[in-house]
């Protein structure tokens, strides 16, 4: 089962957050999504690969997964930052490691061939819909609790816990919807953002 967390610190700094607010998009966004662009294409073609090899083995080469898995923690190391989960600057690279922030996906020995066809064809009916039609407002309260941390950490240099987890528990359930989309998984995403 994929294992999502974000430290909750006990204090957070006012600059970081008044830096990453206003300039984060010059010093963080653009230099790490740049290479994160093409990555995300490297990683469309393996994805496109490790299906056709999932298909007849029912084994995810482990170098491809390893791979993804990789590039999943870059992006979760970005995303916490850019929503002020979490102060510090993200770590560049496949290999950077974050103390902070974790995400880890155990490594299938063996995948469903028929889970794999079932998500093919018809994983929007009974993946992406359901999943994203709750995500979708759940996603609206996380960004309006978002808004409103951010207010509190400016006058206080404290992220209330309770909302911290809520945030925290809205990437927990995206990413294993995620994992489950891309078959490093063969575990359904539950409906919900708890550990």
């Amino acid at each position: 089962m994929l294992t999502y967390n974000v430290i909750h610190q006990e204090k957070y700094s006012r600059v970081e957050l008044l830096l990453r607010t206003f300039f984060g998009w010059l010093y963080i966004a653009i230099p790490h999504f740049f290479l994160l662009f093409f990555l995300a294409i490297a990683a469309m073609v393996l994805i496109f690969l490790a299906w056709w090899v999932v298909l007849f083995t029912g084994k995810y080469p482990r170098s491809f997964f390893d791979f993804q898995v990789n590039l999943l923690r870059w992006s979760a190391r970005l995303e916490a930052r850019l929503i002020h989960l979490i102060d510090g600057y993200p770590a560049f690279g496949m290999q950077g490691s974050d103390p902070g922030v974790v995400l880890d996906i155990p490594y299938p020995e063996k995948l469903s061939r028929g889970l794999l066809l079932l998500r093919t064809f018809f994983g929007i009916f009974y993946v992406l819909i359901p999943h994203g039609f709750i995500l979708l407002f759940r996603g609206i309260a996380t960004a309006v609790l978002i808004f409103f941390a951010w207010w509190v950490v400016l006058f206080t240099g404290e992220y209330p816990k309770t909302i911290h987890d809520f945030v925290v528990g809205t990437s927990r359930w995206n990413y294993r919807v995620n994992a489950y989309i891309l078959f490093l998984s063969d575990t359904y995403p539950p409906f919900n953002g708890r550990p």
